[in-house]
């Protein structure tokens, strides 16, 4: 089919929910390494990476290649039988998890982790109530949503009953109009103030993201998740840290995100970059706790033979080639790349982010921090014309998002950088 014929029958067979970037739509035909190409033949560097999911390059043969083995051999069973695929990464998730971390739930999605982990909190404590972060974001069910901290994601008629969320860890935006770290972590202090005011005072846990994602990469202070998880466990409940985005090296150096903030969570749930693309979903926590799970259950998909070979795969792929060191390295010099064009742009208000997970934040006027979103829908654009995809999200939809693959040199920095600089003086930036 002709790109026109794609997007036409998207428009009639797709939901209109279903957004797609840019104003004439992309329409990818096949990817490779660090790489996409549009149907019309164009080559783009992928600093989105399928929205922090492509981890180990796009088509990786070390990935692939078991994948295609395992479908040959057997592609589906279900949870009602035991495959070998399903009990080695659920060994290998043990052996590198924090802590007492042991037995992993597989599901398919971040947003059927997120389920799986406030279900289980729920039965472990025999509490109802929940905690989640403003600006966070949880998925696209009825309960994710409700966990989510985002208007523009919360249609549909949200009834968050039993979920309470508290101010976000937002330095750039403080909620109080503090500065760290003089506030001395007031946001994270406050969270008790939150559940004796808005809560019953006996919680199932807290679901937070370790780095706000859709929510336009809020990096917390240091010491704010020890003084949270210290709350929320002084009232009953789990400290649950949602790293669909952040886990497997991507924060750099480490495979979890709050490893950096040196607190062991109750549950941790991840996704996306797993499997390197394959559609997989992981809820892991301590025996204790996931023995408390009780009644029937099933997964059809969850636990997938292909999706745990491929997830296998990946994290061996990762630990071999030491990742999560060239994430840190090379996600250092990303960072002080954009710290340099925040010098040059005063569109650029805010430079954040961890490892190969950053993020600038543009404004209008640095004084007042009049969010730039109409710029941010721009420089996309520009970006594209470029050779450049890159991600977008923030409550305002100003925060521009970059998640390449794990194994990019500073070299790809280095051309994702000259492009960001041009589409920048492109749209008036200086």
């Amino acid at each position: 089919m002709t790109k026109d014929e794609i997007v036409r029958k998207k428009q009639e067979y797709v939901f209109n929910c279903v957004t797609t970037y840019f104003k004439d739509p992309m329409v990818i035909d096949h990817a490779k390494g660090q790489y996409v190409w549009d149907i019309e033949g164009k080559q783009f560097l992928d600093f989105l990476g399928g929205i922090v999911t492509i981890s180990v390059g796009h088509s990786n043969p070390k990935v692939t290649e078991k994948i295609k083995a395992q479908i040959d051999k057997v592609q589906h069973t279900s949870t009602l039988f035991v495959t070998e695929a399903m009990v080695n990464l659920a060994q290998k998730v043990a052996a590198i998890a924090p802590g007492k971390l042991k037995k992993s739930y597989f599901t398919n999605s971040g947003t059927e982790a997120n389920e799986v982990a406030v279900l289980t909190a729920r039965m472990y404590t025999g509490n109802y109530e929940l905690l989640a972060l403003r600006h966070g974001y949880s998925g696209h069910s009825q309960l994710a949503k409700s966990l989510t901290g985002l208007y523009t994601w919360r249609k549909a008629g949200v009834i968050p009953y039993g979920i309470v969320h508290a101010p976000g860890p937002y330095c750039y935006r403080c909620p109080y109009g503090l500065t760290y770290p003089s506030c001395d972590l007031h946001c994270a202090k406050d969270v008790d103030e939150v559940i004796k005011t808005s809560t019953s005072g006996q919680i199932a846990g807290m679901l937070v993201e370790t780095i706000q994602g859709l929510g336009g990469f809020i990096v917390p202070p240091p010491g704010y998740f020890k003084i949270v998880a210290n709350i929320v466990r002084n009232y009953g409940g789990l400290f649950i840290a949602d790293e669909v985005q952040t886990a497997w090296g991507r924060t750099g150096k480490k495979w979890w995100g709050i490893e950096h903030w040196e607190v062991e969570p109750d549950i941790i749930t991840s996704a996306k970059s797993m499997a390197n693309g394959t559609p997989i979903g992981l809820t892991l926590t301590r025996p204790e706790i996931a023995d408390a799970y009780k009644g029937l259950a099933i997964s059809t998909f969850g636990g997938n033979p292909v999706a745990c070979v491929a997830a296998k795969a990946t994290i061996d792929l990762i630990e071999e080639d030491r990742l999560m060191d060239n994430a840190e390295t090379v996600g250092n010099h990303l960072h002080a790349g954009l710290e340099a064009l925040k010098e040059k742009h005063a569109i650029i208000g805010d430079v954040r982010g961890m490892g190969l997970m950053q993020g600038i934040e543009l404004v209008k006027d640095r004084r007042t921090k009049e969010p730039a979103s109409d710029l941010t829908n721009q420089l996309l654009e520009r970006l594209r014309v470029h050779g450049l995809l890159v991600g977008k999200g923030g409550l305002y939809g100003n925060v521009m998002r970059m998640s390449p693959p794990l194994n990019i040199s500073k070299g790809d920095v280095d051309t994702a950088l000259a492009a960001i600089d041009k589409g920048l003086e492109e749209i008036g930036g200086k």
